[in-house]
């Protein structure tokens, strides 16, 4: 007997509560902000060769001031650094490599993580001792050093920074999943699912990873944006994007030697990384507000 037949209103699928429950986030107004924060960001990488007013490379007028005009040339809005290059393009143009990558190499070290803690938390015993020793050996070391290694051995580009983030960032996602899991577990419509013979994996990615969403898709965001920390690190210790292509945390480490007299060069790449990284933030804390009212 249907819902509609025996009088009770229809239930809605998964989908379309996660979607509803997603469209909550117009409710907090710190989400709002962290949201407008990165579409912004995302509209810039999206039209950088539309927007930007110049080539990212291009060299053009060194040292110019903010806002100094250059008859023949224009307006530099953020001011040009050492090599001519003009700030305001450059910005434009590096937040695209930080906006691919760092999704990219959050959403690998998911895919890692993930499974590692479902098969711990659900099936426990000698599964969860060998990974969870294995977790806690790549833990043990600190996640900067941790990265440098990584790029030091396998050599600085855009896949061996997805690489290293993997490496170091799959086993605290490990200990995440194998903790809500270890709680999901003993739902009764987890208990239903192993009387109607289902298999292990089908009961932990039908069943009980989407009821652990809600604190995956907050870490998620955090995560994000220690990621973004991370490759602007690496750019500024000189083992991040390599160059002429532009790098925020390169522009900084390019410029560093001259930020005394020339602030700008540093400021403005260092107040893109931030405003990125606080937009994925706050929009953490909107959807951790949400689920709280929910």
């Amino acid at each position: 007997m249907t819902d509609a037949v025996a009088g009770l209103p229809p239930r809605e699928s998964k989908v379309i509560k996660y979607l509803k429950g997603m469209a909550l986030i117009r409710e907090s107004v710190v989400g709002m902000i962290g949201l407008g924060l990165i579409v912004f960001w995302v509209v810039m990488a999206l039209l950088a060769d539309l927007l930007a007013p110049f080539p990212p490379n291009a060299t053009l007028y060194p040292l110019a001031m903010p806002g100094q005009f250059v008859e023949g040339m224009g307006t530099f809005w953020l001011g040009t650094d050492h090599l001519g290059r003009d700030i305001l393009s450059r910005i434009m143009h590096g937040s695209r490599a930080v906006l691919i990558f760092a999704p990219l190499a959050t959403f690998c070290a998911y895919v890692v993580g993930i499974p590692m803690g479902l098969a711990a938390g659900y099936r426990r015993g000698m599964t969860d001792a060998v990974l969870s020793f294995v977790a806690n050996v790549i833990l043990s070391f600190p996640v900067l050093v941790l990265y440098i290694i990584i790029i030091a051995t396998i050599g600085a580009s855009a896949v061996n920074i997805v690489i290293a983030v993997t490496f170091a960032s799959a086993p605290g996602i490990f200990r995440i999943v194998r903790g809500l899991v270890l709680d999901l577990r003993s739902r009764e419509y987890v208990f239903a699912a192993e009387t109607r013979g289902e298999s292990p994996w089908r009961i932990m990615l039908v069943e009980i990873l989407p009821n652990a969403r809600g604190p995956l898709i907050v870490d998620a965001c955090l995560r994000v944006g220690y990621v973004i920390i991370t490759i602007g690190v690496l750019g500024f210790l000189g083992l991040g994007l390599p160059p002429p292509d532009p790098d925020w945390g390169g522009m900084i480490n390019e410029t560093r030697q001259m930020a005394m007299s020339f602030p700008h060069m540093t400021i403005f790449p260092c107040i893109a990384i931030s405003s990125l990284v606080l937009g994925f933030n706050l929009l953490a804390d909107g959807l951790r507000e949400v689920s709280l009212r929910d």
